[in-house]
């Protein structure tokens, strides 16, 4: 899954951008758990490494099932 594709899932979750973070991150937020977490921003269709997706799941308080369901 590509930046792009996982920023506008996680939107449609009721997540959403703060900040710019250090270099090419970003900061998101997750209002319904209160939680935060870092995302890399990539340019062009390179997808994220799974391991990455999975982290930032963890860090928003959702569910890979979560992602497929929007």
């Amino acid at each position: 899954m590509n930046y792009r594709t996982l920023t506008k899932k996680l939107r449609k979750l009721g997540c959403g951008f703060v900040r710019q973070g250090p270099g090419s991150h970003e900061i998101w937020w997750n209002p319904a758990q209160r939680k935060f977490t870092t995302i890399p921003w990539r340019p062009g269709h390179e997808d994220l490494p799974k391991g990455t997706i999975g982290e930032i799941l963890r860090n928003l308080g959702l569910e890979p099932k979560d992602l497929r369901k929007v």
